[in-house]
């Protein structure tokens, strides 16, 4: 099989090929380094990649398996980049920080050690924004990652990297994390899928913060929703050292099962959410004409209202939000020599958490708590709720923040992300689909999210949607160039 057609294959059928002996783990690795050594060096997608040598003989062992009828599970001889805020036994964890150890991780993150188990080689890490703080990936370390259909464009983020070596080829599947809107916003700038997960499906890491660590989450991203929700089975199930994770898992991936009925289902179009929230021309008309095809699957799709503040949403999400990352580089901020070499929006986040009093957080808790009651009264007329992924499309790759959505000044470094935060505050499922491209001709996504807990109804009916809509096959331009 051809190097480009190979790397096309949905990671479903190529773990299918690869069980089957059809296809070799090494014929997979060979086109796999082949690809990022094409491209890589012009979009920035993959760091720390190990030596190549090392990543061809774990290949060969994993075809030497296969010979013997042992079978890992559905990852198997998958070359697997990690996003670098998550650990990966042997390669450094930098954050993108300049002040991060550039030492090798003496283990894994316990996401990652599940994708070893099944099977994958973990080659590298993906790049991300210095302590994945904001939705654009660049850093002092690695530098930008560019959007894989316009490299003067952003690549979004936290989980930039990941969309990118997806949309490029580099990669059957990634993992990737989000608090605020880091699975979802890079998927959407780059055309593929990312599925935030409900909280706890995904245990983080048990050697963080514990209890209040609940904002962010990791979770799969793919370049179709049914390879996203194998992902998923591989990385979720209970932790015994991670309290809050969830009890059960998914179906194994190699039984999961997204056929369901579309027809009847109903859909709450939230648009922009709140009347005020502000949306780059275009956008909502794009995601709006996306509606179609959940309308083609017979589903009722009709506007709904998110019946809480937007203030107090977003009040929430500021004090929540500095709480945590003021806890985590607040020693790091303590220490003038190292608080300079913090990005700006780091400093800023640690500097407005010194500001907060318990009375902040608990008022912060009780607002976050009306965002769900919010959803839950949605969800009793609605099965799912839609809207934009992001609040304006890709951005010039220079710019550290977008300053203005439409006519709209930007208060802080992450209001133009705000689309996504009472998804993250309540908690939900929440998938990026494909919504299309706008006139210049770059990438949009939409969220759907359902009830709490929902993880597998909202990735049926995304994968419905994914297999139905016009865009699922538009890849980058630049993959054209490359020879067969």
């Amino acid at each position: 099989m051809r190097s480009a057609d190979l790397l096309a294959l949905d990671a479903t059928t190529l773990s299918r090929r690869i069980a089957a002996r059809e296809v070799s783990c090494r014929e997979l690795m060979t086109a796999t380094l082949a690809r990022i050594e094409a491209l890589n060096p012009r979009f920035n997608a993959i760091v720390s990649l190990r030596d190549p040598a090392q990543s061809l003989a774990e290949a060969d062992e994993r075809d030497a398996q296969l010979a013997r009828g042992e079978r890992l599970g559905w990852m198997h001889g998958f070359p697997l980049a990690v996003k670098d805020l998550s650990h990966a036994a042997g390669l450094p964890t930098s954050m993108g920080s300049p002040l991060a150890p550039r030492t090798p991780a003496r283990a894994d993150s316990l996401h990652v050690a599940r994708a070893r188990n099944a099977g994958a080689i973990v080659i590298g890490k993906t790049n991300t924004p210095e302590f994945g703080l904001g939705s654009h990936t660049y850093n002092t370390v690695f530098g930008t990652t560019l959007n894989a259909f316009d490299p003067t464009k952003s690549a979004g983020g936290s989980s930039g990297g990941a969309a990118v070596a997806l949309a490029l080829g580099m990669l059957p599947v990634a993992d990737g994390s989000d608090m605020m809107g880091s699975l979802r916003n890079p998927a959407a700038f780059n055309n593929v899928i990312g599925f935030r997960p409900s909280r706890g499906r995904v245990p983080g890491s048990p050697d963080e913060e514990l209890f209040f660590q609940q904002l962010g989450s990791e979770g799969p991203m793919a370049r179709t929703v049914e390879d996203a929700a194998r992902l998923l089975s591989v990385q979720a199930g209970f932790d015994r050292r991670v309290p809050l994770s969830l009890p059960g898992g998914l179906p194994a991936p190699d039984a999961l099962q997204l056929k369901g009925d579309t027809k009847g289902l109903r859909i709450g179009w939230l648009g922009s959410i709140w009347p005020d929230l502000p949306l780059a021309p275009g956008v909502r008309e794009l995601c709006e004409r996306a509606l179609k095809t959940f309308s083609d699957l017979g589903c009722v799709v009709e506007p709904c209202e998110l019946d809480v503040p937007r203030e107090q949403n977003w009040t929430a999400w500021l004090h929540l939000r500095q709480m945590l990352v003021g806890g985590k580089l607040g020693a790091v901020y303590a220490d003038p020599a190292l608080r300079k070499r913090l990005k700006p929006e780091a400093q800023w986040e640690v500097e407005q958490s010194l500001k907060l009093d318990a009375a902040a957080i608990y008022r912060a808790t009780v607002y976050r708590s009306n965002v769900f009651r919010a959803f839950v009264r949605v969800f009793e007329t609605f099965d799912f709720v839609a809207a934009p992924t992001a609040q304006v499309f890709p951005f010039d790759a220079q710019l550290p923040w977008p300053d203005k959505v439409g006519d709209v000044a930007s208060d802080t470094y992450h209001r133009w992300m705000e689309i996504v935060t009472p998804f993250t505050l309540a908690g939900l499922p929440t998938l990026n689909l494909r919504a299309g491209f706008g006139d210049g001709g770059l990438p949009m996504g939409l969220q759907l999210a359902g009830p709490i807990h929902g993880d597998l109804e909202v990735l049926r009916l995304g994968s419905a949607y994914d297999k139905s809509c016009e865009w699922r096959d538009v890849h980058p331009p630049v993959l054209d160039e490359l020879p067969a």
